[in-house]
């Protein structure tokens, strides 16, 4: 009878246990989110979770001035860089790192923290801190019901990253190392080989003329690639740099020859930048 007795409970506590383990799929109160981009040559991911006002006052209240802050809700918000970075003027290491904020009335404290482990701030010890920096917050034209991150101000080598809710938002830069990259791969791959290839000669021309380098170089570049495999948009590349070194009659013809074979490619966007081009040298 003893051992029905201590059967029957064993199977009571394990039923009980796999009753508690079940769970009712219900939608997270501060949902996750991932956004990634491109900034330059680096990809940037931001993982975060994004809590709404809901009614609540929140900068001073729900989140107090001059306190850490996990910027967002749930785990920590972490950012993952694919290279290293610059932030405030600081050298940030391949890696991730969680953002924490101190945030107040006229100015934020921004943190970037080597441990991603934590839920939230709770343990967040200054001793991980990889970087510090402040940023001053502005007033958006409408309310954020919830908390949003955004990549804003894209360059070829940087972009801003946004925090906005409520009537809130502070940004801060991450750039990005490129021009020596870049730099290097054209000294190897065009320079040093010596290469024919057209494709790579109009690749390392639009970089030098993007880039106000030297103009003289970027026209023998493209010269090299449009005599050999003329395209309506390295023909109209030849065009524009032309133009730059002042040769206004060799920059019509070319934009002409860009113009006509974009129509036959039947590609409007080309054939309007080359009628604008030759319009604004006539």
């Amino acid at each position: 009878m003893q051992t029905k007795f201590s059967i029957s409970l064993v199977a009571f506590f394990l039923l009980a246990t796999v009753g508690f383990a079940q769970q009712i799929p219900m939608p997270q109160a501060s949902p996750s989110a991932r956004i990634s981009q491109k900034v330059g040559l680096t990809d940037v991911t931001v993982d975060y979770s994004r809590p709404s006002t809901k009614g609540r006052k929140i900068f001073g209240e729900l989140v107090p001035y001059g306190e850490v802050w996990r910027t967002g809700a749930n785990g920590a918000t972490v950012l993952t860089f694919s290279t290293e970075v610059s932030i405030a003027g600081t050298k940030v290491p391949t890696g991730s790192y969680a953002l924490y904020s101190i945030p107040g009335k006229t100015e934020w404290k921004l943190i970037l923290s080597k441990n991603t482990n934590l839920w939230g701030s709770i343990g967040y010890s200054a001793d991980d801190d990889l970087l510090r920096f402040s940023a001053t917050p502005g007033k958006t034209s409408k309310k954020y019901e919830t908390f949003e991150i955004t990549f804003n101000n894209l360059t070829d080598n940087s972009a801003d990253l946004s925090l906005k809710w409520e009537q809130t938002r502070v940004d801060f830069k991450i750039t990005t190392e490129v021009d020596p990259i870049v730099m290097a791969a054209i000294q190897k791959e065009v320079i040093d080989a010596k290469t024919t290839d057209p494709s790579l000669l109009y690749q390392a021309s639009n970089y030098y003329f993007t880039n106000k380098k030297d103009m003289d170089q970027a026209y023998s570049w493209i010269k090299q690639s449009t005599d050999q495999d003329p395209k309506y948009w390295t023909m109209h590349l030849r065009a524009k740099i032309e133009l730059a070194l002042g040769l206004k009659s060799e920059a019509v013809e070319s934009a002409t020859k860009s113009k006509n074979m974009a129509v036959e490619a039947k590609n409007p966007d080309y054939v309007g930048l080359n009628e604008r081009l030759i319009k604004s040298i006539k």
